[in-house]
């Protein structure tokens, strides 16, 4: 019997937290959904009891599944790792620490079956420190949507629903599971956002912080770069190049001018360096760019991999 749906949750030191997690999510799957369910617990290498509380789980519900990591990589990490050993139709994602309310699962779902590629979830009333979580999130998911020009909420919240097709191929490094909305959207799927609950944190620690943001941004200069210019790099370091160039003239007949009108030799003035710096800068951005090109055609024609994404065929085999 093949596997409706994928629950994937990374787990980092909350033993008191997700034993109480998987009792009320199984309630849900097995009640409310009622299809054929797996859950994917990721240990990121927690030092407390948490992978003891998940094997105790599993060894009662065999559909309950542990990858325990070596160490402790990463949110990021840890969705990647469940991502890669889920096997089900649909994969939903959530936080270990019963913040996410399963319940919502069934809502997530129902979006899926309308034919959305991803189901973000909104975390509408949000039960976290103002200061400290609420007003830097809020200010990094207008941010975000200004750059990526996908228009969510609330990039943060980790309860989300995705069809399997849509995050086939998809590597996530650093914070960008986050993006994967962006990826999805770029790529022609479907989006959309809806109000989900939010619990305030009753055991545990958090494990976000204030340094978690500008992580978050740098990442997602990497992933605009990416879509923009993976398959013609040439574009921003030839453009580059163009400017630093152009520059470099302008200096040059600055520096002419100054010495036979102006009065000041070439010494007295800094134009000739920049002229020369800044002609030399933009070759070197050209040949970066040529050599990026070549990397790019290498890393598709070596391993095959196509510049676009194929939705549907007919008549095809």
């Amino acid at each position: 019997m093949s596997i409706y749906v994928s629950i994937v949750i990374p787990v980092y030191n909350e033993a008191g937290n997700i034993g109480l997690l998987l009792t009320d999510l199984i309630s849900v799957l097995e009640d409310t959904v009622g299809k054929p369910y797996e859950v994917i617990v990721v240990n990121d290498g927690s030092k407390d009891g948490s992978e003891q509380e998940i094997e105790a789980a599993g060894a009662a519900n065999p559909n309950i599944k542990l990858v325990s990591l070596s160490r402790n990589y990463g949110q990021t990490a840890a969705f990647m790792a469940g991502i890669d050993h889920a096997s089900g139709e649909v994969i939903v994602t959530l936080d270990g620490d019963r913040q996410n309310d399963p319940a919502d699962i069934p809502l997530l779902l129902e979006q899926i079956e309308q034919g959305y590629d991803v189901v973000s979830g909104w975390r509408q009333n949000r039960r976290d420190n103002m200061l400290l979580r609420t007003w830097p999130s809020r200010a990094a998911n207008w941010l975000i949507s200004l750059i990526s020009g996908v228009k969510l909420q609330d990039y943060g919240c980790s309860l989300k629903a995705y069809r399997q097709g849509t995050i086939e191929g998809v590597r996530l490094y650093g914070e960008m599971h986050r993006f994967i909305p962006i990826y999805t959207h770029w790529q022609g799927g479907r989006l959309i956002e809806i109000p989900v609950n939010h619990h305030p944190r009753k055991l545990g620690r958090s494990k976000y912080g204030l340094m978690r943001a500008p992580k978050v941004i740098l990442d997602l200069l990497v992933v605009v770069f990416m879509h923009k210019f993976l398959t013609r790099p040439i574009y921003i370091f030839g453009g580059f190049g163009i400017i630093s160039i152009s520059f470099s003239f302008v200096f040059f007949f600055l520096m002419l001018y100054f010495k036979f009108w102006g009065g000041k030799t070439f010494i007295e003035t800094p134009l000739p360096m920049l002229t020369v710096t800044c002609f030399l800068l933009g070759v070197v951005s050209f040949l970066m760019g040529l050599q990026a090109e070549m990397l790019m055609r290498t890393y598709h024609e070596s391993q095959a991999k196509p510049t676009y994404r194929v939705r549907n065929t007919l008549n095809l085999d």
